[in-house]
């Protein structure tokens, strides 16, 4: 069997291609002490290195699947343990706290007699006002949108993005604020869209906030 082995590697054999080409399962550590002392050539040499490789880039990418797959499974299993929320959140009153607790923890609260939030995540923004329009009667003409962007985005067409996004129209947006810090370099990321501040002139609804927000912090000791 050693003889084998020998032969095997001289060929330009990995330890796992003698292996398979035996039919065996002989310890990695027995392969190495039977060819101590076994030269290889350049051209073998290259040969078991090139396999190497090539084998670190399967493992790697059967390695990544394994990830994804277990990742997949993960969050259909949080998704499957979570789906009372769907049920809870056709209440006014769930909604009202997580609009609120949304907006403390994302808004301005310096503005008393407004609400305030800006965020370059379109998700985000999309909540909020879906969240605000469903708990409260809203007069629309009361929005205001201020577009924060760098210096070398296309001002109009991100302006229009958003106006389609928030369904609030062109006109109650505010001149856009370029940032100072951008200009003459370019930006890195294509799909930024820039941070899309939004205003409703409520001090009734900025105050209900706070109110919520502190019977919520009574009720944990906090």
């Amino acid at each position: 069997m050693r003889e084998r082995v020998i032969a095997l590697r001289k060929k330009g054999y990995s330890f796992l291609q003698i292996n398979r080409a035996l039919g065996s399962n002989i310890p990695k550590s027995t392969i190495s002490f039977w060819l101590k002392g076994i030269e290889l050539s350049n051209l073998q040499k290259q040969k078991l290195e090139t396999k190497r490789v090539k084998d670190l880039k399967v493992a790697r990418q059967k390695a990544l699947e394994v990830k994804k797959e277990k990742r997949k499974k993960y969050l259909e299993n949080l998704l499957n343990e979570n789906k009372w929320v769907i049920g809870e959140l056709n209440d006014k009153k769930t909604k009202k706290i997580t609009l609120a607790m949304l907006y403390l923890a994302e808004g301005s609260k310096t503005k008393k007699g407004s609400i305030t939030i800006g965020n370059s995540d379109p998700l985000i923004i999309k909540l909020f006002l879906n969240l605000l329009r469903s708990c409260y009667e809203v007069d629309e003409s009361k929005f205001r949108c201020t577009l924060q962007c760098r210096d070398d985005q296309n001002i109009e067409k991100l302006e229009i993005f958003w106006s389609k996004l928030t369904n609030i129209p062109l006109s109650c947006f505010y001149k856009a604020r370029v940032d100072p810090r951008s200009i003459n370099k370019k930006s890195r990321k294509m799909n930024y869209k820039g941070v899309c501040r939004i205003d409703y002139f409520s001090a009734n609804i900025f105050n209900e906030f706070l109110v919520i927000f502190e019977i919520l912090r009574k009720n944990m000791g906090l």
